[in-house]
């Protein structure tokens, strides 16, 4: 009896540690982040790791893009639109155990809106002409005219709440308020987050998050198959995905995201700033050889810089439809026959694979290409910085961002006063159909003006761990969340 005894004690001890629910999860990533500040940054991989994790804002995207609460409680509007009251949650500190009040959110914003800021989406402040705090828990934001969609601006990672005691070290030591703090970034290798103790929310239910950068697609793959890595939110090889979905251990995650995959064109600089040649090269490129080729049939074909699941969203694709014999007519009557274009490609495989691909396109009609490889951090710097390119691929994964087209200094430079125009109506409008209305004329402007070459909407196809609950399966904003992210038993 004594043996029997002790036996089933060693048995219940071993099943209590063999049975343990799991706690810490490690995410695949392709794309490094240059630094951790989305205040700072325009790369997308800063978001996917601090968003909603490390940094909150006063109200968040849900995982299908509804607008939730965040730091913010409820909010009020003034009778003319003008006026924001936001109230905050008691007892929010940051991480270094310091209080999260009004005050922060008014240097943040004032941060945000400066003149010298360096936030990437200035535009998401434009319109503020005061922010007050009526007292510890109670901001007023005051805007300029109407803005309907103030509360949505608010949710983006570029308007999260910091402190200024740390928001110089938030490129590479992030001090925020959310469920999980920074640990350590190992630069090339990974960025750990751990749980936070202290969280005034909902506590995470995982001890530790791991984001493994992994920028090789076979590595990737043999990564997942090891159980070195528990989740690829965006699998960076499509051609690969199949052989997930049909073992067990795995499930495929299918979703949208807000990536329009595009192939942008310098308005500015001749010869694009020609309609006639930008037309051109539109009908010169096959999307469906494209998503077949590089994506292996994930994507969307779309015809303007719009979401295809957005309910305002117009087909244009025939506009810019496959039509060589029309885009040699078209270099032709524009006296631009011979061309030689400098296509920039970041390191994301649709843009290195599509980049070939659109090149073999580009030759069949006259035009020849002189193909760069840039890292992430030379494509924001020559690029989206120093405007210094022909033609590039990137997806941007900024949701509802047609607005963007309306920023002459922006990095494709289309200056449109027209367009323009339409976004200054549409940010002060609030009646829906209204909104409808010049979204679609919106969309329809910017695909007649071929501004860029609209090539897909980015499928967020995934791959993870099935013991796994909790994870988004569309990308209403570029993140990985992973606030409610748990192991089942």
């Amino acid at each position: 009896m004594k043996h029997l005894t002790l036996t089933t004690a060693a048995l219940a001890l071993f099943a209590g540690t063999a049975f343990a629910q799991q706690t810490s999860i490690t995410v695949g990533m392709q794309l490094e982040p240059p630094n951790l500040d989305p205040t700072g940054g325009a790369a997308a991989a800063i978001d996917e790791v601090v968003y909603a994790n490390v940094f909150e804002g006063l109200t968040r995207f849900g995982p299908d893009g509804e607008i939730l609460p965040a730091l913010a409680e409820s909010w009020e509007v003034s009778e003319d639109g003008t006026e924001y009251t936001f109230r905050l949650h008691d007892g929010v500190t940051f991480h270094d155990g310091t209080a999260m009040d009004a005050e922060d959110v008014v240097f943040s914003l004032d941060r945000a809106r400066a003149e010298e800021s360096t936030n990437a989406q200035k535009a998401l402040f434009a319109g503020i002409t005061a922010v007050e705090a009526v007292d510890p828990l109670t901001v007023k934001v005051t805007l300029s005219e109407p803005n309907g969609n103030f509360p949505f601006n608010m949710a983006w990672g570029d308007a999260v709440i910091v402190a200024p005691e740390t928001i110089e070290q938030a490129a590479t030591t992030p001090i925020g308020t959310g469920p999980f703090t920074f640990e350590e970034w190992v630069q090339g290798d990974h960025v750990t987050l751990t749980k936070n103790a202290n969280y005034w929310g909902e506590p995470a239910k995982l001890d530790t998050v791991t984001f493994k950068i992994i920028a090789d697609a076979n590595a990737a793959f043999a990564a997942m198959m090891a159980g070195d890595v528990d989740y690829f939110p965006v699998f960076p090889a499509p051609e690969l995905v199949e052989q997930f979905a049909g073992d067990p251990r795995f499930v495929v995650i299918e979703g949208s995201t807000e990536g329009e995959t595009i192939m942008a064109m310098n308005n500015k600089q001749a010869p694009l700033d020609d309609v006639r040649v930008r037309e051109a090269i539109s009908h010169a490129i096959n999307r469906q050889d494209i998503i077949d080729g590089a994506m292996f049939g994930y994507g969307t074909p779309i015809g303007t810089h719009f979401a295809p699941h957005n309910p305002d969203y117009v087909d244009l694709t025939e506009t810019s439809a496959y039509d060589p014999e029309r885009a040699k007519a078209l270099l032709a009557e524009a006296g631009a026959e011979d061309l030689t274009l400098r296509l920039m490609l970041p390191p994301p495989t649709y843009a290195r694979r599509g980049g070939e691909i659109i090149a073999s396109q580009l030759r069949e009609v006259g035009i020849e290409t002189e193909i760069t490889n840039l890292e992430w951090a030379q494509w924001l710097e020559q690029v989206f910085g120093g405007k210094d390119f022909d033609l590039t691929i990137v997806s941007h994964t900024e949701p509802a961002d047609i607005n963007i087209y309306a920023r002459p200094e922006y990095y494709f430079q289309y200056d449109n006063a027209d367009f323009q125009a339409l976004i200054s109506e549409l940010s002060v409008t609030t009646d829906a159909a209204r909104r409808t209305e010049l979204n679609q004329q919106a969309q329809e402007k910017i695909a007649m003006d071929f501004v860029n070459v609209y090539l897909f909407q980015l499928a967020k196809v995934g791959v993870a761990n099935a013991k796994i609950q909790g994870l988004w399966e569309n990308a209403p904003t570029q993140a990985n969340d992973m606030t409610a992210v748990s192991w089942t038993e």
